[in-house]
């Protein structure tokens, strides 16, 4: 199953009141497992940054100004996007931008529907604790390091790392690896490319294979040899 962590950075806290997306940073991870695909990139929003927005995320007027427009990305994003489930944390407010953004620009909204809330998840599976991106960080023994500001790249990452903990950890072999091949989708600004190594399949030998069939001739009068055929 493809699904895609995403988070923003915005001007303020209020579309409808005039505050624009800054910076938006996606991740793909296709059955529990971060495939190394990304998408990322800085925006200008045409306005001016509210100094307790940058105090929270770092990004000046001066950093924005040669950075494109939204409508001028939009389509390599929602291509990244495509039909995946979106997973944000407070997804509420990410989406709001995120509609709000593609209706400026003439694209149809995404349905909510397709919004899984890590918030909402955390608060179900841990209530009276703290839910904050930071604090399920701690708990699930993620590092957060890097985290010295908000960067929408950075918190879609570790943000992975915890929706996958919050649904009950990664899912390993029988077939769920991934076949998406690995790629970087990341804007000039960021510099390198973000490097992560693709999910590890695990298959049995051939002398693990002929240990378990020379084990499986020793059972007496098998259970599965007994079963009642299918159809």
């Amino acid at each position: 199953m493809r699904e895609i962590v995403f988070d923003t950075e915005t001007t303020g806290l209020s579309f409808s009141g005039g505050d624009r997306i800054v910076e938006i940073g996606c991740v793909e991870i296709v059955n529990r497992c971060e495939t190394g695909r990304v998408f990322h990139a800085y925006f200008n929003p045409e306005r001016p940054m509210d100094p307790g927005a940058q105090a929270v995320h770092g990004l000046g007027d001066a950093f924005l100004a040669d950075k494109p427009r939204w409508h001028e990305k939009v389509e390599e994003l929602l291509a990244f996007l495509g039909d995946a489930p979106l997973v944000a944390h407070n997804a509420g407010f990410d989406f709001a931008f995120l509609n709000g953004e593609l209706g400026q620009c003439g694209r149809v909204p995404i349905c909510t529907t397709r919004m899984v809330d890590t918030l909402a998840l955390a608060r179900t599976r841990h209530p009276g604790a703290k839910h904050s991106l930071d604090a399920l960080c701690v708990r699930f023994g993620i590092d957060r390091s890097r985290r010295i500001l908000h960067g929408a790249l950075l918190d879609a990452q570790l943000l992975a790392q915890v929706y996958v903990e919050l649904t009950g950890g990664r899912q390993i072999g029988l077939g769920l690896v991934a076949e998406t091949p690995v790629e970087n989708l990341v804007d000039d600004a960021v510099g390198s490319p973000v490097t992560v190594r693709p999910p590890r399949a695990f298959a049995a030998s051939s002398e693990e294979l002929a240990r378990h069939a020379a084990f499986l001739s020793t059972v007496k009068a098998p259970l599965w040899n007994t079963a009642l055929p299918v159809g």
